[in-house]
């Protein structure tokens, strides 16, 4: 149960570190003139992940709080990834955000993981909603948040291709790159 509690507490407080840096690059990018598309559809966003975790909680508690025991493979693979998100955040640097913001006259990134594939932040969350039940063998939590997600994701990543196609090159720059599998970038 200790690990559990400090697994949950780190990522939890990894969230409300991320949207501290939302906001302030949110702020960033509408200070230059940035617009919102989208926005409709965030609080549902906001609503999945929250929910993820109560129900993450609530199947860990009904449990136990059993660890899996393949924890060290799965806590290999959260690391990995953990490191793939920030690669990414730090890649989109001020245009990193929960939101989808567009900011006139912006680039489509091309470095960082973007080289390998057009959204790793979302190839991210798609297994951190699988890894993090699985560590804790929350089978139902990973099962429905995934699908959930998945659903989510459908519709945010189609929003934001729209605007990203409307705003920038991301067409030509982004076209030949799968969504959220690596594929070495075309010279």
């Amino acid at each position: 149960m200790p690990v559990f509690y400090l697994v949950f507490l780190l990522i939890i407080s990894q969230r409300l570190l991320e949207l501290r840096v939302a906001k302030r690059n949110r702020e960033w990018m509408e200070s230059r003139g940035g617009v919102e598309i989208g926005a409709d559809h965030y609080p549902l966003m906001v609503l999945l992940h929250t929910v993820f975790f109560v129900s993450l909680w609530a199947e860990a508690a009904l449990r136990d709080y059993p660890l899996s025991n393949r924890w060290p493979l799965i806590v290999f693979v959260l690391i990995t990834v953990q490191i793939i998100r920030y690669w990414a955040i730090i890649s989109l640097g001020p245009y990193w955000n929960t939101r989808i913001i567009f900011v006139p006259g912006g680039e489509v990134v091309k470095q960082g993981p973007y080289r390998f594939l057009r959204h790793p932040n979302y190839t991210v969350v798609i297994l951190e909603i699988a890894l993090i039940p699985l560590l804790f063998q929350a089978y139902v939590t990973c099962i429905l948040f995934s699908l959930l997600n998945a659903l989510m994701l459908r519709h945010r990543i189609r929003i934001e291709e729209t605007g990203l196609a409307q705003h920038t090159d991301y067409t030509d720059t982004m076209g030949s790159r799968f969504r959220f599998i690596p594929k070495s970038p075309e010279k």
